[in-house]
């Protein structure tokens, strides 16, 4: 487990899974008042997040006890990541998935904190990259990871009744 400061950072347990799901309404409500179409009602969804808890992927942030932000970290790359000119193609990369804060703790650096994790994850196992991928009109995402360097270096298509994604890379080790 992570400290810092009135922050902590640990791996999720199933009991934590509707807490989770309040915090990503409230997220979506948040991109919504941005007019940002990334997620809505059906995604990311209970089973999905589940799912990465009972893989042990699926990290939160509590703030006094409050699940205020979350992550998945893992190695699982959609196939369309393929098309990319990724700079570190040969060596192992964990992908960030669902990175969400509660809305009223946006701005808190807990979206920072949660990457900074992800980054140390990185290097205890011995890789080299973080690699993920937002919606193009999520400029507040676009902006934040280019904040922490992250290069973007190209696009994918997901999902039919959605445009494009950009993708990032990191070389962390």
């Amino acid at each position: 487990m992570q400290s810092n400061d009135f922050m902590k950072i640990s791996l999720a347990h199933i009991n934590d899974l509707n807490e989770i799901m309040e915090m990503y309404k409230s997220c979506v409500s948040g991109m919504e008042k941005h007019k940002i179409t990334q997620w809505d009602k059906t995604y990311p969804n209970k089973d999905v997040i589940k799912n990465d808890i009972i893989l042990k992927t699926y990290y939160i942030a509590k703030n006094n006890n409050l699940i205020v932000g979350g992550v998945n970290i893992d190695q699982k790359e959609d196939v369309a990541y393929q098309n990319i000119k990724w700079e570190g193609r040969q060596q192992e990369s964990l992908i960030i998935h669902r990175l969400a804060v509660r809305y009223n703790f946006w701005k808190q650096n807990i979206g920072y904190k949660l990457m900074l994790h992800a980054e140390n994850l990185t290097k205890e196992k011995k890789m080299s990259y973080i690699r993920l991928d937002t919606y193009y009109d999520n400029k507040i995402a676009i902006k934040f990871y280019e904040k922490l360097k992250y290069k973007k270096l190209g696009y994918i298509y997901l999902k039919p009744n959605k445009y494009r994604y950009y993708c990032f890379e990191k070389k962390i080790l």
